[in-house]
């Protein structure tokens, strides 16, 4: 078999002091005067122990006269105590100090009017003192069924401190609907919540769970009604005597835990004792055994604190925030007293809902103001501005960023909630102009520190400053990895008449110029891309003295003329969208970015003396490809000669007349009727020359 025992097992520190307090105790008084109020801790090996050194266990101190008397570690009314030493007893309270705190909070609660009510047992030796502590004014209850059908104005809750955190809530789960005001505090100790949590992870893991402590003791009960509920092999057991062989088979893994009442000795006793059944050394382990004795230790420096009640003014506490009302927030200090902070003192603006600033369970850091009443009064607000003063500081002598909200709009920029208020001038919010103000508000930003005037309250911060420093890192960074003719996505920013700007990573932008757009004419850019657009550009250039980027979006497409010559021939009859008609003829698109001339000249059969006359942008026609020149990228098409001469309409005999006529008295002039004049000749040539230079452009 393998038995592990559980990381958190055996004596707590309150239990460890209250036997050490007694074992002192019995040192100094060998005429065994020594006397407990009942059972020291619910244990009864160690009941026996202490009998044996002398101690005497009374349930009423009235039937001494003189001696020693020790309170035990889960408290008495505190009345019994003074009424002891007014009998001129020597009173060792050795009362846990978790237990000690419940009866400060169970007081303080009725004092300020609320119901209060104990989650525990009734009849148990803690809570029958919490109950005198407050005059028997409190409801116990053990399970929300002890609360049906019962109505608050207000209730504050207070647990029994080796209670379990699932019956706490189950009876908080049932007040929140059963009272108007409800506060609680979760005062089980956090010795007891280990060695549950401890208990349930280990039965999670075993064949068989061994319970080890006294049969009267509730803490050991939870251990092992927890158990229960994760694994069917539960033994509860006071001592190593009790186990029987029955209860275990050869491969079984073992686990074993104890009662916070229960010490290493008895532990150690139930291991041997298996040992020993099983005629073998049995393979042992306690793991996490470090982390377990660094909880043990924190356990023990929690107690000394809350021993010590002491606070001076001004003194930083870290408090977690309990519960809260519309005068202010309830905050546990770690001690007996309660703690407060006021509405006013939450923070330096103006708040009507203190969980706009703080969260229940949230730790906070807290000035001490004064102690009233057994009360703490705390200012977070005093607090947030030392601590804010100190950051605003150092940032600025580091040129370091801060990260704070923005809470509100004034006149001229924004407010910023940095403990203390921060101004950031409109000027100074962003790189670009921003006329929306009202969109930062509640947003985390952050900012570097522009000026800082602790005696004239001033701070100043500029979120642009931060935007300029990752713009140039940004910057630095592409201009460093970005090389011409790499392939880039980015987001088309702004289109201008000359082009777009496109973000191509970090805010990093650089120009796409209209004639890069396509490998056709574009009139705008607006007719490419749209704002906001991603799309995957060339680098066509950096230039990183003058912070320039240069992006092609053509250039991410096969260039159509390289293929021009095996797709266009000289007779081909195609066709086209006339795109733009000029002087001397009209363009046509054949496809994305080819277009032919047609010359005025080949526009029809007869004399056409302007082109709009014939032809508009966007019709569709069909032309013949006279002429093809991929190195100059240049091709000539003809409307003319696409239509054959047997489909041209017939033209009225008159006028053939008229011009026939007309050529006779002009025999001098060299005129044919159908040729072409020198005149025109020279005409087409100057169109020619036209149409190159808009070629060109």
């Amino acid at each position: 078999m393998k038995v592990i025992v559980a990381a958190h097992a055996g004596f707590c520190f309150g239990v460890k002091k209250a036997l050490n307090k007694t074992e002192a105790a019995l040192q100094m008084s060998p005429e065994s005067l020594v006397y407990t109020l009942g059972p020291l801790i619910h244990n009864p090996q160690v009941i026996a122990k202490l009998s044996a050194q002398g101690a005497k266990i009374i349930e009423d101190f009235n039937v001494i006269s003189e001696g020693t008397i020790i309170i035990r570690s889960h408290g008495v009314d505190p009345k019994l105590i003074l009424k002891a030493k007014e009998k001129g007893l020597k009173v060792i309270d050795a009362t846990c100090p978790y237990v000690k705190r419940v009866h400060e909070l169970a007081k303080f609660l009725l004092k300020n009017g609320y119901q209060v009510v104990i989650v525990g047992e009734k009849d148990h030796p803690e809570v029958q003192g919490i109950l005198g502590a407050i005059d028997n004014q409190g409801l116990v209850a053990y399970s929300s069924d002890d609360l049906l059908d019962k109505r608050f104005d207000k209730v504050g809750v207070v647990a029994q401190t080796t209670q379990s955190i699932e019956r706490l809530q189950d009876c908080v789960d049932y007040l929140v609907d059963a009272a108007r005001e409800i506060r609680v505090f979760p005062t089980i100790c956090q010795a007891t919540q280990l060695r549950q949590q401890a208990a349930v992870l280990l039965a999670s893991k075993v064949d068989i769970m061994i319970i080890v402590g006294g049969k009267h003791s509730g803490n050991t009960r939870r251990l092992f009604e927890l158990c229960q509920k994760v694994l069917p092999r539960v033994y509860h057991i006071e001592r190593p005597d009790e186990l029987e062989a029955q209860w275990f088979n050869p491969t079984d893994t073992i686990g074993v835990t104890a009662g916070a009442s229960t010490p290493d000795w008895v532990i150690e006793g139930v291991v041997e004792r298996m040992s020993e059944m099983e005629n073998q050394d049995l393979k042992v382990e306690v793991p996490v055994a470090e982390e377990a004795a660094n909880s043990e230790e924190n356990q023990e420096a929690m107690m000394q604190s809350l021993e010590q009640s002491e606070f001076k003014r001004g003194e930083v506490l870290t408090v977690k925030v309990v519960s809260v009302d519309s005068e202010g927030v309830y905050v546990d200090v770690g001690q007996k007293q309660e703690g407060f902070i006021p509405l006013r003192e939450l923070s330096y603006r103006h708040i009507d809902e203190p969980l706009n600033v703080v969260a229940i369970g949230q730790d906070v850091q807290a000035v001490v103001e004064k102690v009233e009443d057994d009360r703490v009064i705390l200012s977070k607000k005093k607090a947030d501005a030392s601590n804010a003063w100190s950051t605003l500081s150092k940032a600025k002598e580091e040129n370091t960023t801060i990260v704070s909200p923005v809470v509100e709009k004034v006149k001229g920029g924004l407010l910023v909630d940095v403990g203390v208020r921060g101004f950031v001038p409109a000027s100074h919010i962003s790189r670009q102009f921003v006329e929306d103000l009202d969109q930062f508000i509640g947003q985390e930003m952050s900012f570097k520190v522009l000026e800082l005037e602790t005696e004239r309250n001033n701070v100043v911060l500029s979120h642009r400053l931060v935007e300029e420093e990752e713009m140039e890192k940004a910057m630095k960074a592409v201009f460093e990895n970005l090389e011409p003719g790499k392939i880039v996505t980015g987001t088309v920013r702004r289109i201008t008449d000359f082009g777009a700007f496109v973000d191509i990573g970090s805010g990093v932008e650089g120009l796409l110029h209209v004639s890069e757009m396509a490998w056709s004419r574009v009139d705008h850019p607006s007719d490419v891309v749209k704002e906001g657009e991603e799309i995957k550009v060339k680098v066509l250039g950096v230039d990183q003295e003058k912070e320039r980027i240069s992006l092609g979006l053509k250039q991410t497409k096969s260039d159509p003329w390289t293929e021009i010559e095996t797709k266009y021939h000289v007779g081909d009859i195609v066709e086209g969208t006339i795109t733009r008609v000029v002087d001397f003829g009209c363009f046509v698109k054949l496809e994305d970015g080819i277009e032919g001339l047609v010359h005025i000249s080949q526009l029809a059969h007869h004399r056409v003396a302007n082109a709009s006359e014939v032809v508009k942008p966007d019709d569709f026609v069909k032309v013949k490809v006279i002429n093809v020149d991929a190195e100059a990228r240049r091709i000539g098409l003809s409307i003319r000669d696409a239509i054959p001469f047997d489909k041209l309409p017939k033209q009225p005999a008159v006028k053939k007349q008229k011009e026939f006529k007309r050529s006779k008295e002009n025999e001098d002039s060299k005129e044919e009727v159908f040729g072409t004049t020198i005149g025109s000749q020279f005409s087409e040539l100057e169109d020619l020359k036209k149409m190159l230079e808009e070629d060109d452009k």
